[in-house]
């Protein structure tokens, strides 16, 4: 164990609070309910891995429970490889490591016979993926002679993705793009180049998890924003307490998606997308603007990107976008659009880390994004379709729920009623059905009334999940789950 092992850590009293309300209703089986919850943080991310946990006496006294209850939950984390333990020193979270008796973590394309509705991802469209991947192979001969290394992105498609931007009323050109591995690759590069350990950055709160997860790898420290009540149970900003906020926390950064919130579908209107810009102008605040989900609209057009408010030639406005969600995220692209300056700045940065991304996928987005408009039109249509779809199987199935309905993105924000949506994940898992439970879209444990669902299965898939769903419901629904179960792993 070396001494990066020893640096993280959690309290009793900050432990017993993100394991929230874990207790089954009857009281019975502690242990085994105990052990599900702490194996739910480890593996969804909220309860970081190398983490030291608490002494089995000190979480005892701040659950108040006995000693036996926390002991015989550490040893089952033990046997099922979610902890280790070195005599002396303490424990630590781990993930499986495949030994005898260890139960894998969830892997979304490794597993094939589970509903994935944790992940909000879309197939591929395949003709498209297919006659542009024809093309780029053809595409690729220019290239072969060269060394394939290129920080800021092959030029074809850098500039594929500024015609983009300029025919979505952003006007810009191929040296104010940066191509990435992806957006959360995007993330990580700004973060890497703007933010240090304790920085702030505010974020919105619900927000997107795999962007906390940068946020704290990189030491930072979120500041959450909350979001208000807003149309069709979706979700609206505050923008005079985010200002309150970026004037009383003085954040380096501020992320935010704007467009089809992740995970509340809200999108920002143009007024606001305007104050944002001169926010950040007025307070030197970079705004670092996800628009990962900018290109589904559903029920509306959508509005100009926040650069397009006064950020154009800003350093202090950096869009990051994505691949994955209008075609698909096995291609690994994604991009960062501000000044030529910045995005120089980036790519310096970025030389520390990688070398630039394949040749080959670039070819193959270039060519997708330069026709996007068959694609999205195709795309949009499907998933208005399945959105509608799902809302209503919703109200019969289960008529106490109150789902939103966003007008695009690619999921629903779901009120349970009760805050059980950690329970009601462990449940599913037992029923082959994958979850993300609400507080993995919060910061210390917010959101257990909450669950997000994708509607980017078949249909045929979705009523399925339902009906299994509903069985998990019923598990939970005034009676604890089985204690004896095999804890679950939920990514």
């Amino acid at each position: 164990m070396d001494s990066s092992d020893l640096e993280r850590r959690i309290g009793a009293r900050s432990f017993a609070r993100l394991l929230g309300d874990w207790r089954p209703p009857d009281g019975r089986g502690l242990a085994g309910a105990l052990t599900d919850r702490i194996r739910l943080l480890v593996l969804d991310g909220r309860l970081p891995l190398q983490t030291r946990v608490p002494a089995e006496r000190e979480l005892a006294g701040a659950l108040e429970v006995s000693r036996t209850t926390v002991a015989s939950t550490y040893d089952a984390l033990r046997d099922a490889g979610v902890l280790r333990s070195r005599r002396g020193s303490g424990s630590w979270t781990t993930l499986p490591d495949g030994r005898p008796g260890a139960t894998a973590p969830f892997s979304p394309h490794g597993d094939r016979a589970l509903f994935d509705l944790a992940h909000a991802s879309p197939p591929a469209p395949v003709e498209a993926i297919r006659a542009a991947s024809a093309a780029a192979v053809q595409d690729l001969d220019a290239h072969l002679g060269g060394h394939g290394y290129d920080l800021l992105g092959l030029t074809a498609l850098r500039a594929a993705i500024a015609d983009r931007f300029t025919a979505r009323g952003l006007p810009t050109t191929a040296d104010q793009v940066l191509v990435t591995a992806g957006a959360q690759n995007a993330i990580g590069l700004v973060l890497q180049a703007l933010a240090g350990p304790g920085d702030r950055v505010l974020v919105e709160h619900p927000t997107y998890p795999n962007a906390l997860d940068a946020i704290r790898v990189r030491g930072g420290r979120p500041v959450p924003v909350p979001m208000g009540p807003g149309p069709h149970g979706t979700g609206s900003w505050d923008l005079d307490l985010l200002t309150a906020a970026v004037r009383d926390a003085a954040p380096r950064l501020a992320y935010l998606i704007p467009d089809f919130q992740n995970p509340t579908g809200s999108v920002l209107d143009e007024d606001g997308r305007r104050r944002i810009v001169e926010l950040a102008r007025r307070t030197g605040t970079t705004l670092v603007v996800d628009e990962t989900l900018a290109e589904l609209p559903l029920d509306r057009p959508a509005p100009p990107p926040v650069a397009a408010h006064g950020g154009a030639d800003s350093p202090l406005v950096i869009t990051v976008g994505s691949a994955s969600k209008i075609f698909w995220g096995g291609l690994r692209i994604g991009w960062v659009r501000t000044s030529a300056p910045m995005v120089r700045r980036l790519a310096a940065t970025r030389s520390a880390i990688d070398l630039g991304g394949p040749v080959l996928e670039q070819l193959v987005a270039a060519r997708l994004v330069a026709g996007i408009e068959p694609v999205a039109v195709t795309r949009r249509a499907e998933l208005a379709l399945a959105r509608d779809h799902l809302v209503a199987r919703l109200a019969d199935t289960f008529p106490q729920w109150r789902p939103s309905r966003p007008s695009g993105g690619l999921s629903l924000w779901v009120d349970l009623g009760e805050p059980v949506s950690s329970r009601l994940v462990g449940a599913a898992r037992r029923h082959d059905v994958l979850l993300a439970a609400g507080p993995r879209f919060g910061l210390d444990g917010a959101f257990e009334r909450f669950l997000r669902l994708p509607f980017t299965l078949r249909r045929d898939q979705i009523d399925e999940a339902l009906a299994r769903l509903t069985l998990a419901w019923r598990e939970i629904d005034g009676a604890a789950a089985a204690a004896d179960t095999e804890p679950i792993a939920v990514a």
